[in-house]
């Protein structure tokens, strides 16, 4: 499979001299993106023939670009239907990446345009009026999490902070954002070296400026 270069170097030109916003920008690739997946079948037929492969449900393909062709509206739509939906998966799915003790919630967010967005708190805990949104990252060794599972965490905590407004059955509470890191038993901050306290110094850091809380093995950092 490879990518027609000359139509991407081709959008990448237009990206740059637009006068309009990302959203904008955005809502235009909205209108071709049935075109798009006609394209893409054509495509994978092609690739199909070649390597003798039968390409996986092309009825499922078509009825999907039929209904991208159907115009702006029906592609937003089915966009958020499979988000929900994949919230809702994710919402009962406990991850080997997560170490949860608490419980599991659906995070769903409008933002000022009136767009929803999808999205699950791997722990959340209510505590008078504040309300607690935990992103769990774990790993068996003893040692922190991975920088790219940190990472992921670090993104949550983003989305997490920027919330206003934020209710449960319909009553106003304050987010409290929480990244929870959990290890093996034999680790302890304590016991870290100076190269190796680069890292949660770092997180710390970030917590006290952008206001919220890390947890590593449930004690406060």
């Amino acid at each position: 499979q490879i990518f027609d270069i000359e139509q991407i170097k081709s959008e990448i030109k237009k990206l740059f001299s637009y006068q309009s916003d990302a959203l904008h920008w955005n809502l235009e690739q909205i209108e071709k993106v049935g075109d798009i997946g006609k394209k893409a079948l054509e495509a994978y037929d092609k690739i199909s023939k070649t390597l003798n492969v039968e390409m996986h449900s092309r009825e499922s393909a078509e009825k999907r670009i039929k209904k991208l062709l159907e115009g702006k509206e029906t592609f937003m739509n089915l966009s958020r239907e499979l988000a929900h939906k994949a919230q809702i998966r994710e919402s009962i799915t406990i991850q080997p990446k997560e170490k949860v003790t608490g419980i599991k919630a659906t995070l769903t967010i409008k933002n000022y345009l009136g767009g929803y967005y999808y999205f699950t708190s791997d722990e959340v805990e209510i505590n008078e009026k504040n309300v607690f949104l935990i992103e769990a990252k774990h790993t068996k060794e003893n040692k922190l999490p991975s920088i790219g599972d940190i990472k992921d965490g670090l993104l949550k905590m983003i989305l997490f902070t920027n919330l206003e407004d934020v209710k449960i059955d319909g009553k106003k509470y304050n987010p409290i954002p929480v990244l929870k890191l959990t290890t093996g038993q034999g680790f302890k901050i304590s016991r870290l070296n100076e190269q190796q306290k680069i890292i949660p110094d770092l997180l710390k850091r970030e917590a006290k400026i952008n206001r919220f809380k890390i947890l590593v093995n449930n004690s406060l950092i």
